[in-house]
C-alpha cells in the first residue's frame, strides 16, 4: 500500500507536465517519417538516397497533433457545442 500512495503524486506531476507540453508545443514530430515529411528510398542501381513519396500520416508536414492536445480540442469542442 505505501508504494501506491507514493506513486499517485508522481503520476499527477507527470500528467501536469504532459499537459504543459501539449499547451506549449501542440505539435510533435511524426514517428513514421521522423519529421522529414516523406519517405527516404534507396535507389536500386546507384545506391544513392532519393526522396520518396509524401508521408500519409502527416501529409508531408513532418508534424502531428499530440494525443493530449487532440483530447483537449475534443473536450473544448464538445463543451462549446453543448452550451450553445
Amino acid at each position: 500500500m505505501p508504494s501506491l500512495l507514493s506513486a499517485v503524486p508522481i503520476l499527477i506531476v507527470l500528467t501536469l507536465c504532459y499537459a504543459l507540453l501539449c499547451a506549449a508545443s501542440p505539435y510533435g514530430t511524426c514517428r513514421k517519417c521522423e519529421g522529414w515529411g516523406h519517405a527516404i528510398v534507396r535507389a536500386r542501381r546507384s545506391g544513392r538516397l532519393k526522396r520518396g513519396r509524401q508521408c500519409r500520416r502527416c501529409s508531408g508536414y513532418g508534424t502531428r497533433l499530440r494525443v493530449g492536445r487532440r483530447l483537449y480540442n475534443g473536450v473544448t469542442r464538445l463543451h462549446h457545442d453543448g452550451t450553445r
